[in-house]
């Protein structure tokens, strides 16, 4: 085991020099935008509600190596606080980016304001993972108004020490749900030796009246025989954490959890809450991009821009029909249309020697509802692999890709709105996006080394629920598909 080491400026015990050695330095513009923009996309969204045991923070801040972004996915093992909810597990995909002045944890996203050696300031918005089940209510709950998940604006201060980190929190909710108020006060160490990562964390949340009397309380107008009206007022919750992290690659790690938060005796108290103590259990992995060297800095790093057009797909017709070729039609019945852009640069070429490539993307998609609802816009953010080694590559250059990411909708468009309608559950303007590709150079097509970089092709526009086991994607058991065709060059 190696000798304890000083934390770095975020807090974490540094990795190895050779890992060092090829962490991301600053980042560069794009990113920063991209980041940005996620951030703004925090702040108008409304997700469906999730958990009600501790913050995410402590598990997500051990991959947030500054310069870095990753992708990954956790899933959670809970017990429910509420009557007759008993346990569920939830998929949680992780999002993550740590910019210089921008940041996304999962389901918190913000601007530093202060970030030096010691201490961090962070405005940010974070969704609350709180709410009551989606998919199954319980009976202790019927008839009762739903409680949502809500959106917070908050404001946290970070004081880095050798002998652990402490952090400050203000919350409020500022999506017009609870409308209630909480400061959160925590305590972590990190722990670094080889490939492992341990952070134990503390914390105690003091939550206002309006907080706990959404999430707990029982209005009199949902008053029943077996269930009073109930008003728990404010309380301190507590929580206590165990998460690491272990090094399976120089990308890849695996992540592990477990917490238990301890609600106020006064919620406890609640007709509507079973039990006081709230395990919870974490399994996940991630890919992290933070460990190689910044290929969008290089001199004559590219630009990609992509202009597509597509149509929606039937109902029926989901992404592995469209994959395997058994439907490739487009939706003849209310049919409608995307036009899109989008703006891309590399984050890694040729890894490992392979004709593999790495490049992140933003862009933003319109949507034509041909008056069947109003029109809208969505933003995608993804990173995207291209595959290019096929054995005729060499004369013409093709290109396999796959994107995975986030994409949030000013409103869910009609086909994924309709069919959740026809199930009698809400869509979700915030879901999974995949973007799987095939194209080919049109220069080599043509003969023209001018247009060697230009690609043209076709995709699919896929959002997801991710089959309806992730409430931070609203348990939307379904999505929708365009089938489009594009042109892309790198300049």
């Amino acid at each position: 085991m190696s000798a304890q080491q000083p934390p770095n400026e975020d807090g974490a015990r540094p990795a190895s020099p050779s890992t060092m050695n090829n962490l991301l330095p600053a980042t560069p513009q794009f990113l920063r935008l991209l980041a940005g923009l996620a951030l703004a996309a925090a702040g108008v969204c409304a997700m469906a509600p999730a958990r009600a045991d501790a913050s995410l923070e402590p598990l997500t801040n051990i991959l947030s190596v500054p310069g870095s972004a990753g992708l990954g996915v956790v899933t959670h093992f809970e017990r429910s606080p509420y009557v007759e909810a008993g346990n569920r597990y939830d998929i949680l995909p992780l999002y993550l980016y740590e910019g210089e002045r921008f940041f996304l944890h999962a389901n918190r996203g913000g601007a530093k304001l202060l970030n030096g050696d010691a201490q961090r300031v962070d405005l940010f918005v974070e969704q609350r993972l709180e709410g009551f089940p989606a998919d199954r209510l319980p009976a202790s709950l019927a008839g009762m108004a739903t409680r949502d998940s809500g959106i917070d604006l908050g404001l946290s201060w970070r004081w880095r020490q050798p002998w652990g980190t402490l952090q400050a929190e203000l919350l409020h909710d500022v999506g017009g749900f609870s409308k209630g108020s909480e400061a959160r006060l925590g305590y972590t160490y990190d722990w670094r030796s080889g490939p492992w990562s341990l952070r134990p964390s503390l914390s105690v949340a003091l939550r206002d009246a309006r907080l706990n009397n959404y999430y707990y309380g029982v209005r009199d107008s949902e008053a029943t025989a077996g269930r009073a009206a109930y008003a728990p007022g404010a309380g301190v919750n507590t929580s206590l954490g165990l998460f690491g992290s272990y090094d399976l690659s120089q990308r890849w790690r695996l992540l592990a959890g477990v917490s238990a938060t301890v609600l106020d005796r006064k919620v406890k108290d609640s007709p509507i809450v079973q039990k006081r103590v709230l395990p919870g259990v974490y399994v996940g992995a991630a890919y992290d991009f933070g460990g190689h060297q910044r290929e969008w800095a290089q001199d004559g790093s590219p630009t990609y821009f992509k202009l597509l057009y597509g149509k929606s797909t039937d109902d029926g017709c989901h992404l592995i029909k469209i994959l395997t070729a058994q439907c490739l039609s487009t939706a003849t019945v209310n049919p409608t249309s995307i036009s899109a852009i989008q703006v891309g640069k590399p984050f890694l070429q040729n890894v490992n020697g392979w004709p593999l490539d790495f490049v992140g993307y933003a862009g933003l998609t319109s949507h034509n509802e041909r008056g069947l609802q109003a029109n809208g816009v969505q933003l995608d953010l993804f990173m995207k692999a291209f595959y290019s080694g096929f054995p005729w590559s060499d004369r013409v250059k093709t290109r396999l890709g796959m994107g995975v990411g986030v994409s949030l909708a000013q409103r869910a468009p009609y086909i994924e709105a309709s069919s959740q309608a026809a199930s009698g559950k809400p869509a979700s303007r915030l879901l999974n996006y995949l973007d799987p590709t095939i194209d080919v150079s049109l220069g080599d097509l043509l003969g023209s080394r001018v247009l060697k970089d230009t690609f043209i092709g076709v995709g699919v526009s896929h959002r997801s629920g991710i089959f309806g086991s992730s409430r931070v994607l609203g348990n939307v058991n379904g999505g929708s598909n365009y089938l489009y065709t594009y042109v892309e060059s790198a300049l």
